[in-house]
């Protein structure tokens, strides 16, 4: 078993942000500490929703507690999800460099949530110049989507080769990137080590998925990487099997199907309908 701290959004129905997070992390046998940055009554998409942000100072007075108890030594990897502001960017990155501190060698995942096709940015362009400029340099491992790779990067990804590409020319670490285009009717996720492309997926884009399954993914990911004996690439092809299992079971219903599948979702291989290169 792994301690990570995990800050993200969280929402009390459904499962986006860290609600999808910290079931998938606790599924593989790991211990989760849950920071929010904000709490929703349930993520944007529906109507009427009720919530606020998690002041910066709250977060701040969180993390001087764990550290005062001598408790970030424990942590052996720190996910990061929605910032919404550069004052919470700047809370996640204090509280990566605190872990750092405690325990150098901990596994830094950073998920970089600035958005997605056809929407575009979701959150504040200063936050997300944030995102860029303090807290992406920290990352051992980073996770996005094609939008998000291509705002990061000032290139437009249209395949698997632009992918590897504009990871190798930010010289970024291990890189995992979702949603790039395929072939039609179908999606890849891609993953780069040391600048050059060491497997891509194609999966079938369905409609009607529910959010949540890039959240999904990031505590996939991070759960497997954790496990004994597991390679970084055997753990990007579990995260890529359960996600993909995730959305054929939750397409056309409100909400991620999460909770009902759980131990299937964690203990999904890749399956045959699926490409592997």
């Amino acid at each position: 078993m792994a301690r990570v701290l995990a800050i993200s959004s969280q929402v009390a129905r459904g499962h986006v942000g860290l609600s999808a997070i910290v079931p998938a992390l606790q599924a593989l046998g790991h211990d989760v500490i849950a920071l929010p940055t904000v709490l929703l009554s349930y993520h944007p998409g529906h109507p009427n929703v009720a919530g606020e942000r998690i002041a910066p100072d709250h977060l701040r007075r969180m993390l001087a507690a764990l550290a005062a108890n001598g408790w970030l030594g424990d942590i052996s990897a720190v996910l990061t999800g929605y910032l919404p502001s550069p004052e919470h960017v700047a809370v996640a990155a204090e509280a990566v460099q605190a872990v750092r501190r405690a325990n150098p060698g901990a596994t830094v995942l950073v998920d970089p949530i600035l958005g997605d096709e056809p929407k575009g940015l979701y959150i504040d362009v200063h936050a997300a110049d944030a995102i860029k400029r303090d807290l992406v340099p920290l990352a051992s491992h980073i996770k996005l989507n094609a939008f998000e790779l291509t705002w990061l990067s000032g290139h437009a990804i249209d395949s698997s080769q632009d992918a590897a590409f504009a990871v190798a020319r930010m010289r970024w670490p291990a890189t995992v990137v979702t949603s790039v285009p395929s072939s039609p009717g179908f999606i890849e996720t891609v993953f780069i080590e040391d600048g050059v492309r060491q497997a891509s997926f194609a999966t079938k884009r369905l409609a009607g998925v529910p959010k949540g399954t890039g959240d999904l993914f990031a505590g996939l990911l991070l759960g497997h990487m954790l496990g004994a004996d597991t390679s970084l690439h055997a753990a990007v092809e579990q995260a890529q099997a359960g996600v993909s299992l995730a959305a054929r079971l939750s397409a056309g219903a409100p909400e991620l199907q999460l909770i009902p599948h759980l131990q299937a979702i964690a203990a999904a291989s890749i399956y045959a309908s699926e490409t592997t290169s």
